[in-house]
Formats: C-alpha cells, sequence, structure tokens
C-alpha cells in the first residue's frame, strides 16, 4: 500500500516540497483525483492534482471537497498562509511542485505509485510472483517455472519432489543451462514464443534430462515479456492449457506493472545520482535520499557491448544494476548517455569496487564485454571529481586491447595525467617551431633517427648508457646524435623546464603519428 511517506520521497526527486504536513506520513494512499471544472459530478480520492486551480487556497478547498489527503499545487514559494492553516485543520498535506514540472509527468508518477501500492494490496507484489506460480502448477497439477524473455528464473513452484535434472539445475543457476538453451533454440521453441501465444509442447530428451514441458509465451501487446514453462511428459489437456494462458496474462499484467514501478523509481534514483556527479548544492540531502551511508565514495563509470555493437548492453547492465530494493544494493546508479555510473561507499580499498564490477559482468549474458573505470575515492561533496577520474579511467580501458575489465584511478594516475597533458598540448595548433617539431621535420627529409634518440634520452634520464641499450646502439652513438640535434635546434638540455616540455610534446607527438 503506498503511504503519503513514500509519495513524498519519490515527488521529491521532480523538486516537490512538503509546505504543510499532517500528523502522521503512514496515511495510506489508494486512488488519484484529478480536477476537472467541465465535469459537475463530485470526484473523491485520496490525492488531488490541482490542475488548473489558480490559488492554493482554491485547491485545498477542493482537495476538502474530494476528500484527498494529499493536494498537488504548481507555482512558487511560499504559499499563502491562509491556505496552509486551512489545510492543516483539515488535514491535508500540501506537496508544492515547481512550474517546470508537467501536470502529465506528475500524473504518471502518482498513478503509477498508487497503481503499485494496489497490486501489493492485492497480493501481487515482488515476492507474490512465487506464490502465483504455486497457485497455477497447483491448478495444472505440475511443477511451473516462470522465466523472462532472457531465460532467467523470476519463479518457480515449490514441490521439486519430481523434478527432473534440467528443472534442478535452471532452479539452482537461476537460468536456463547454455546446453539446454542450444537443445531449445534448435528445436524452435524461442522462434515460436517469439511469433505465437498459443502453448507448444516440447517432446522429452531423457538423453538431455528433459522429461518433457509445455510453453507459454508471457506477452503485452508484440513485446514478449518472458515465459511459463510446465513439466509434463505428455501434452496438457485443453483444460489445463486453458489455466496456463490465464496464467500468462495474470503475469504478463504483473511484469508491467512491476516495470512501471521500477521505472519510476529509477528515474527517481538517476536523477539523484546525476545530481551528485554534476554537483549538488545540498549534497547531504541527496545522500539522504539516495539512502547512502555518511563516509567516502568512488563513482565507477561503465560501458557494455556485444561483438561490434557498441553500448547495445549498458541498458541491460543499468536494469541489473537497478533491480532490487535500495537497502540490498550497495551503490546508486544513472544511465547517462553511453555510460553507466555508480556512485558506491568506497574508501582506499577497492576491493568493493572491484567485486561491483563483478557481480554486473557475472549477471549478464556471456556475449557481453564490459569496460570500466573507477575513480578515487572522495567525499560526497567530491563525487564530480571522482567521476571525472572515472571518465578518464574508462577511456584508458577502452584504448587498451587487453586486461582486466577495469582500469582504476589509483593504480593508473600516471597514464592518465599523461593523458591530460597530452589532450591539453594537442587543444591548441601543434607547434610548428620548438625542438621536436623541427627534429621530425629533419628525420622525414633525412632519414634520420634524432626524435627517437631524444625520447630515449629523456626517457633515460640522461643517462647514455640506459639510452644507448634501449635504441640497441652504442653509448658514443648518443653522444654524438645529441651534440649534431644541438647544431639543428636550441635543445637547452641542461633547463629542466625543457625537459618537461619535451617529453609532453614527445607524447602528443607519438600519439599523432600514423
Amino acid at each position: 500500500m503506498l503511504k503519503l511517506d513514500r509519495l513524498v520521497n519519490v515527488l521529491g526527486g521532480y523538486g516537490a516540497r512538503l509546505c504543510c504536513a499532517v500528523p502522521s506520513r503512514d496515511v495510506e494512499l489508494r486512488s488519484v483525483v484529478v480536477h476537472d471544472p467541465t465535469d459537475p459530478r463530485p470526484a473523491t480520492g485520496d490525492v488531488f492534482l490541482s490542475v488548473g486551480v489558480e490559488s492554493a487556497a482554491d485547491a485545498v478547498r477542493l482537495a476538502r471537497s474530494a476528500r484527498a489527503a494529499a493536494v498537488l499545487v504548481r507555482g512558487k514559494p511560499p504559499l499563502d498562509e491562509s491556505a496552509l492553516s486551512d489545510a492543516r485543520d483539515s488535514g491535508i498535506a500540501v506537496l508544492l511542485v515547481e512550474p517546470a514540472v508537467s501536470w502529465s509527468q506528475l500524473f504518471g508518477v502518482v498513478y503509477g505509485l498508487t497503481l503499485e501500492g494496489r497490486e501489493t494490496e492485492a497480493g501481487r507484489g515482488p515476492t507474490d510472483l512465487f506464490a502465483f506460480a504455486d497457485t497455477l502448477a497447483t491448478d495444472i497439477g505440475s511443477p511451473v517455472t516462470i522465466e523472462d524473455q532472457m531465460s532467467r528464473v523470476l519463479a518457480y513452484s515449490r514441490s521439486q519432489q519430481s523434478a527432473d535434472p534440467v528443472r534442478l539445475e535452471t532452479i539452482l543457476g537461476r537460468r536456463v543451462p547454455d546446453a539446454m538453451h542450444r537443445l531449445l533454440e534448435s528445436k524452435g521453441v524461442f522462434a515460436h514464443l517469439t511469433a505465437s501465444d498459443e502453448p507448444l509442447f516440447v517432446e522429452p530428451a531423457p538423453e538431455h534430462g528433459l522429461r518433457g514441458r509445455m510453453v507459454v509465451a508471457v506477452r503485452a501487446g508484440r513485446e514478449l515479456l518472458g515465459s511459463i514453462w510446465v513439466e509434463c511428459e505428455r501434452r496438457l489437456s485443453d483444460d489445463q492449457q486453458i489455466v496456463l494462458c490465464d496464467g500468462a496474462r495474470a503475469v504478463a499484467l504483473y511484469l508491467l506493472r512491476s516495470r512501471v514501478s521500477a521505472d519510476l523509481e529509477r528515474q527517481v534514483e538517476s536523477d539523484l545520482v546525476i545530481q551528485l556527479l554534476e554537483g549538488s548544492a545540498d549534497t547531504p540531502r541527496v545522500i539522504s535520499r539516495l539512502g547512502l551511508p555518511q563516509g567516502r565514495f568512488r563513482v565507477i563509470a561503465l560501458q557494455a557491448h556485444i561483438a561490434e555493437e557498441r553500448h547495445a548492453a549498458v541498458l541491460l547492465a543499468f536494469e541489473r544494476a537497478t533491480t532490487g530494493f535500495g537497502w540490498s544494493r550497495p551503490g546508486r546508479s544513472a544511465l547517462f548517455g553511453n555510460t553507466l555510473y555508480t556512485v558506491l561507499p568506497c574508501a582506499s580499498d577497492v576491493t568493493p569496487a572491484r567485486d561491483w564490477l563483478a557481480s554486473i559482468s557475472g549477471v549478464l549474458p556471456r556475449p557481453v564485454t564490459v569496460f570500466a573505470g573507477i575513480g578515487g575515492a572522495a567525499e560526497a561533496a567530491q563525487l564530480p571529481a571522482s567521476r571525472r577520474e572515472a571518465d578518464e579511467s574508462l577511456a584508458l580501458r577502452a584504448a587498451r586491447p587487453g586486461g582486466a575489465p577495469a582500469v582504476v584511478y589509483d593504480e593508473s594516475w600516471d597514464e592518465i595525467l599523461l593523458q591530460r597533458l597530452r589532450a591539453a598540448a594537442a587543444s591548441g595548433r601543434t607547434p610548428a617551431r620548438g625542438p621536436v617539431a623541427e627534429l621530425t621535420r629533419y628525420d622525414a627529409e633525412r632519414g634520420t633517427r634524432y626524435v627517437p634518440t631524444l625520447r630515449a634520452w629523456l626517457e633515460a634520464q640522461g643517462d647514455l648508457g640506459t639510452a644507448a641499450e634501449r635504441l640497441g646502439v652504442h653509448p658514443n652513438t648518443v653522444r654524438y646524435r645529441l651534440r649534431k640535434m644541438a647544431e639543428i635546434t636550441n635543445l637547452q638540455l641542461d633547463v629542466p623546464e625543457k625537459r618537461l616540455a619535451m617529453i609532453i610534446a614527445l607524447a602528443v607527438h607519438q600519439d599523432t603519428q600514423p
């Protein structure tokens, strides 16, 4: 059941503020009513949306007539004190919303929340899909499994006494085993589910541990949401198939309503996380609303793709990262462009961030490739800096041909700093003069190797022997080349600032080579 406290918390993500509190925020909200000045019939509801009402006083008066427990008013603070006094006397909570938020958006959020509350009260909350599987198994007389469109187990009936090996392995692994998935695909089962709403009987395959199945698609319109599987050795009777199809429609309704609720929660969470990443003027309030503990955090930037389809799987990663109740998830996530950002409680030890990445990667389909960057530990107010570090770490990981899934800023800060310097140097016009530019032209015209020699000498910090070993020449050759370079351009190798500038110029020069 939706309560006033949850409505206030969710709408807070849309800029709503509670201006008039009621004695208890545990007031239950079951219905929504929208003001319609053209309809003379009285309307009642627990949440009153004052669409088209010019003043807060009129909105409170109309909400009282509708027997509402809460009224939404669009406008700028402060509200008229007489309206607030009237609301307090009537026990009505007044929520003030910024004019920038549309009524259609507010209606969608409020209606979705109350609809979710009704379903929970009616016994179709998230935990009751298992109870529904039990009921369906009793009505049909065989074990039932409910799966999503990616063959992941959503719920299953209780009795496993007569279960075949495939059912047991599916339940234990929370998804259809790969070998069985390939077998079903070769039999055309998934093609049937995509195209038809009719139940399909899958013949037993004892050599694969399969007793036989009756399966039906769970669909909303043309969209395949999942499937229901019944373990049986022969085709179900017509009456049993009718029960199975009715069950598919009930599961489709449940999944759609669960999606509405989850999408609302994800939107609110994403908006709050983006506020943190971009810098919020009231960071402690945002942290509190997200239910995150006090302390230090890291930002994780993640991209996912399948084969050559860049970012094709990032929506799936976002769904997995935001699945479950907030208190059961260590981090809070937002999808921004083609990147999934997660704010994770994590101090100097980077292990929790690696563990979080492993948990996300572990539930994604096997063809999905994950790249990630982990920013440095930061206080809540410094999260924009951690996000920049995560972005830079992600870019560094994407540029590498192989290696671990994630680049950690703490471990790769030197490469990232050099990358920043290269980017800063390359952002302006490439210098046409200076030692590196002049030696580059000279090498191109004469076929000499002065630029590699200069780089080796600088990387060896002036050690002729080390530089010669890197180049595969005698130290005297390096000494001779340095003398010739000094005749071509003004090196000034004895000036520290010049040496640093040449190191940066050489890094930019290396990045621009074909």
